[in-house]
């Protein structure tokens, strides 16, 4: 039987010979994640079922959402946490970075099923692996067993074609796909992205949108493993899965990417994309560049391109935060931060930074940020009087240094 790599990783987990969208199937998983945010409900449903975690090796706590603890509520928090990596003697437990790129840095191989207590999990799936977010409790059981239970998920086939305009990055791609398919147009489905220029796209990229499948209202992303992969992957090689050719899809999407423009996403819903051309010239007050979807290196390099030499506007607050200890090494090296601190922007730790609102950076009654996030649902990043327009890095970049919404087409 024709099978999809989503059904084929969850045929091998759940030791079956095939599976078929609607089935139930009981998977191993091979890492079990939760943050700072999350943890500590799954930590009360563990203790309610066992007091060993099935595997001290692969049960991960990330601090990232709120670290350093800006509150003594978020610090006791932490606390807990804490207690528990030292009571279940848990080697993966990390304070510096954001809980997905640290996976795909550490972790993550093609034809694995990972499970994190958040929903961005399914940022992981760019590296060939099935991924995806669940709620604590559930959480806390895959912690105590190695195992979870899936409806094993229809898939959408998305398949993108074609090179991007200079100035179009993988941000504007899965902007415009989410608002075409809508929020809840791949609800419960694997979202499968091919074609050539995923092919020809960096591993950077298709984690930028893999990350946001979920804003689709889809249950993974997914991107088969190939040469670039294992590059990436530095030694880890998994088990590669591949989409039979003849594989049935629930629908299938033909994108030329060189149709898309620069793409922004107006609030309160990530759904509600228009051309940048669309509101160019709203005043900003706070641009943000960081999070799981694009605080990556080459987004910080975009950036510097675009502020190198110059100075952000006045009135506008630009905050970096690398995803990760590695990538802000890696920036600091090329002396990327450098120029964007020369440039006027305060860089942050690497974690989730202001994305939840919860620190470094939350917005005021009236406020409008410009931000490479994912999400710009109201009152996420401070009062729910403020709005959150999700854009590319360079989008950010250049909304930055003139203040206000620019297309960065004439900046790159």
């Amino acid at each position: 039987m024709a099978s999809t790599i989503s059904e084929k990783i969850l045929a091998h987990a759940s030791h079956q010979k095939t599976v078929s969208p609607g089935d139930f199937v009981v998977a191993d998983v091979n890492y079990v994640m939760a943050h700072d945010s999350t943890a500590p409900l799954a930590i009360e449903a563990f203790y309610s079922i066992t007091d060993k975690v099935f595997n001290k090796d692969k049960v991960i706590i990330v601090f990232d959402h709120f670290f350093p603890a800006p509150t003594v509520a978020g610090a006791t928090l932490h606390q807990k946490s804490r207690k528990f990596v030292a009571d279940q003697q848990l080697s993966g437990f990390f304070t510096n970075g954001v809980c997905h790129q640290l996976l795909v840095e550490k972790f993550v191989s093609p034809g694995d099923v990972i499970v994190g207590a958040d929903s961005h999990t399914c940022t992981e799936g760019a590296l060939g692996a099935f991924t995806t977010g669940l709620g604590s409790t559930d959480i806390g059981g895959a912690m105590a067993t190695g195992k979870c239970w899936f409806k094993v998920p229809e898939s959408l086939k998305f398949n993108l074609t074609g090179q991007t305009q200079k100035g179009v990055y993988a941000k504007d791609v899965i902007l415009s796909l989410v608002g075409d398919v809508g929020a809840a147009g791949a609800l419960y489905k694997t979202c499968e992205f091919t074609g050539d220029y995923v092919k020809n796209a960096s591993v950077s990229s298709r984690l930028t949108l893999c990350n946001m499948a979920i804003e689709m209202g889809g249950k993974n992303g997914i991107i088969e493993a190939d040469q670039k992969t294992l590059e990436f992957l530095n030694g880890r090689t998994g088990k590669i899965f591949r989409s039979d050719k003849d594989a049935s899809y629930a629908d299938e999407f033909e994108v030329d990417v060189g149709d898309i423009e620069p793409q922004v996403a107006l609030p309160p819903a990530v759904d509600n994309v228009e051309p940048v051309s669309a509101v160019e010239g709203r005043t900003i007050d706070q641009a943000f560049l960081g999070t799981c979807t694009n605080g990556r290196l080459d987004d910080i390099e975009v950036a510097t391109r675009i502020l190198k030499g110059k100075k952000i506007a006045r009135n506008v607050r630009l905050i970096v935060s690398p995803a990760s200890e590695d990538i802000y090494f890696a920036a600091l090296e090329k002396r990327y931060l450098q120029e964007l601190v020369k440039a006027g922007a305060t860089v942050c730790n690497a974690s989730c930074g202001p994305c939840i609102g919860r620190h470094e950076g939350v917005l005021c009654e009236g406020e409008t940020c410009v931000s490479s996030q994912n999400r710009n649902f109201t009152g996420r990043m401070g009062d729910p009087k403020a709005d959150i327009i999700l854009a590319s890095p360079a989008t950010v970049a250049a909304s930055a240094l003139t203040g206000k919404i620019t297309d960065p087409r004439d900046y790159i």
